[in-house]
């Protein structure tokens, strides 16, 4: 999409961009005209609207660029320090009468499209962006960006694949005596990816821009084109997301760090169908003084967390790709928020469906691409957001991920992310209404290889991940399921959820807090009104947690040996004897007991919340709990059947009661108000 020029003939000191980014990113389809008027004058600073990645404290000390009152590289030193840069003359170039929306400028740029006319140039007939930066800030951003071709200019044919080449620069002085330096870099179509994503029909669009056919598809492990639009859809963001993480290790592997990856810095080129990162103005070294210069420790340390810095940004246009809701700055706000408040990316999935709109106008393809593989989206997501710089992925175990890699790709998966996967499995069957024995065995089946891949078998590991809010998801003990009982009271029961907090840190002891919220039906016409007297149900006991093991029973066969009952375990044996199970497993044949955190009970507070005008009559009162006891398992009733939890992770848990049943919990967002 190109804006028009109005006004009189083209001139670099004659010029001023009459908006702002702002117009840009908020206005794709309808945007003010560009207007070349008067004589040129520094723009305000202005805010832009394109959502920038933050820093934290510690990761603005490692990626702080240098000062504003440093000195800026001289155009003399730049021509000495590089021999692939090329010195330009304004007279070198025809200015275009438009400009791209894509090139959307900061408020100190001021960007015109050209065509080069020097005959003798290897780039003659070609078109190119000449970007005039204004301001002092600007123009370091320039000359850096031409430091760092220096450097990166030995894998030539990677750097023209990956990144916005820079072909030189125009350096001259004003008729004010002011000196002016343009840079010249290529011209990479019309769109940035977040305009590209903008677009109604962004995703046939991008096809043909990319000229997708089976031989482009190996390229992800895939082998045909078209189909549904959510493997449309899929096969497209893997071929982007590996794009977009080829170019940054590049650059990671040559010791730089890009600082600025957001959509609006991403071009994708019509002609080598290559995602570019950007003119890499504000590339920023690992090492401050060098690879040799300073301590070991702190230039370790400063890379560690600039890469980690590149990686959240990658997660960041990966959610968005996915997920378009996220374009909508509101959503995103609280997508961020989300993250800053310490919640952990592992739950981003329960915290998502509450806060994505069910009538989205994109429908719900960004959830089914990462549900898809066992959840393998939703954990490469998750390992790009983390938390903890140390813990987030680096790009080359990022391009082995099984999320990006299609199908003709054999790729073994970790331990951990077989783990996901055995989670995020019974997440997805436990969201249906089940009522058959098939899904109720493949459920128990799933819980169990989950208990045996427990990564925190001991007690001190709990300490760490039990504390939270947990919402049930599933019960392996006795269901109701359809019934034509006639209840006492008609109860439709909500979230239960489990809120276990640390009494001391000084200590093993727990306070566990059941919260049962329902509604009770008044009136006849129930069965279509859901309607009615809104209720909750507290009971909170407290827990002390040590070391125990879950011992499994065992059978004595004719020739008087024990052995694994045959009714629970025959599943469990033949899936251990594959391959796969395996390496994943830590023995090679069914264990007769598993570690496991014993919890110790005391007694329990019941406390019941009805609204008026259930809340004055006791009888009713009785019902209600009588039917709320039914409808939920015991234990989440009585605490005190809780005798022990096998697993746990920062996003699953599964505790056992006294009859053996095993309760599914998920964490959930603590801070409702981020919904």
């Amino acid at each position: 999409m190109a804006l028009p020029r109005v006004g009189r003939g083209p001139s670099l000191e004659r010029a001023e961009f009459a908006y702002g980014s702002r117009n840009l990113l908020s206005r794709l389809n309808r945007l003010s005209p560009v207007l070349f008027i008067g004589k040129y004058s520094n723009l305000a600073p202005r805010e832009c609207l394109g959502v920038r990645c933050t820093l934290s404290r510690k990761e603005v000390t490692s990626v702080r660029s240098e000062g504003d009152g440093q000195s800026a590289l001289s155009v003399s030193s730049i021509e000495e320090e590089s021999g692939h840069v090329v010195r330009f003359k304004i007279s070198d170039f025809k200015i275009v009468s438009h400009v791209s929306v894509g090139l959307a400028a900061r408020a100190d740029e001021v960007v015109f499209e050209a065509i080069v006319k020097d005959t003798s140039s290897l780039l003659y007939g070609s078109r190119v962006v000449l970007r005039r930066l204004t301001s002092a800030q600007a123009q370091r951003r320039g000359k850096r960006a031409i430091e760092v071709l220096k450097k990166l200019v030995r894998r030539r044919l990677l750097y023209h694949s990956y990144s916005m080449q820079v072909h030189g620069y125009i350096s001259s002085v004003t008729s004010s005596g002011r000196s002016s330096f343009t840079l010249v870099h290529g011209y990479h179509g019309s769109f940035s990816l977040r305009h590209w994503l903008q677009q109604s029909d962004w995703l046939p669009t991008l096809e043909a821009t990319l000229a997708l056919d089976e031989e482009s598809v190996r390229r992800v492990g895939d082998d045909k084109i078209g189909g549904p639009a959510v493997s449309r859809q899929l096969r497209l963001i893997r071929i982007l997301m590996r794009d977009l993480l080829i170019g940054v290790n590049y650059l990671h592997s040559h010791g730089l760090a890009h600082t600025e990856l957001r959509l609006e810095n991403v071009h994708i080129c019509p002609v080598d169908r290559h995602i570019k990162v950007g003119i890499l103005g504000n590339a920023a070294d690992f090492y401050e003084d060098g690879p040799n210069g300073g301590t070991p420790d702190n230039n370790i340390k400063r890379r560690q967390m600039m890469i980690a810095f590149d990686m959240r940004c990658v997660g960041f246009m990966m959610a968005k790709m996915v997920l378009r809701e996220l374009m909508d700055p509101l959503i995103f706000a609280k997508f961020k928020s989300f993250l800053t408040k310490g919640n952990d990316p592992s739950c981003l999935r329960e915290f998502l469906l509450q806060l994505l709109n069910r009538n989205s106008p994109f429908g719900n393809a960004g959830l089914q691409i990462l549900d898809r593989n066992w959840g393998a989206g939703w954990n490469l997501l998750s390992l790009l957001l983390a938390t903890e710089p140390s813990n987030r992925i680096s790009c080359l175990d990022a391009l082995r991920h099984p999320f990006l890699c299609g199908p003709r790709w054999k790729v073994v998966p970790s331990v951990s992310i077989i783990r996901w996967g055995l989670g995020s499995t019974a997440v997805r069957i436990s969201e249906e209404y089940i009522y058959g024995q098939p899904q109720r065995r493949r459920l128990a089946h799933f819980i169990e290889l989950m208990e045996m891949l427990n990564p925190h078998p001991k007690p001190k590991n709990w300490l760490e991940f039990l504390p939270g809010k947990w919402r049930l998801l599933y019960c392996t003990g006795k269901h109701i399921g359809l019934t034509f009982r006639q209840p006492p009271a008609r109860v439709l029961v909500g979230d239960v959820h489990l809120t276990i907090t640390r009494t001391s840190k000084s200590n093993t002891t727990f306070s566990f807090a059941s919260e049962s919220d329902f509604t009770v039906m008044i009136g006849q016409s129930w069965p279509h009104d859901k309607t009615g007297v809104n209720g909750k149900m507290q009971v909170n006991s407290l827990f002390r947690l040590t070391a125990g093991r879950r011992l499994y029973i065992m059978e004595e066969d004719a020739t008087g040996k024990f052995s694994w009952s045959p009714n629970i375990h025959d599943s469990l044996a033949q899936k251990i004897s594959r391959r796969k199970w395996q390496k994943a497993l830590p023995f090679k044949e069914l264990p007769t007991s598993l570690p496991v955190a014993k919890l110790v009970s005391n007694d329990i507070e019941v406390t019941l919340n009805l609204s008026d005008p259930l809340n004055k009559d006791v009888g009713a009162a009785g019902k209600v709990v009588q039917e709320v006891r039914l409808q939920i398992p015991p234990e989440m009733f009585d605490l005190t059947n809780l005798v022990c939890g096998t697993y746990v992770d920062s996003r699953m848990l599964v505790l056992r009661g006294v009859n053996g049943s095993a309760l599914l919990f998920t964490r959930s967002c603590v801070d409702v108000n981020l919904r």
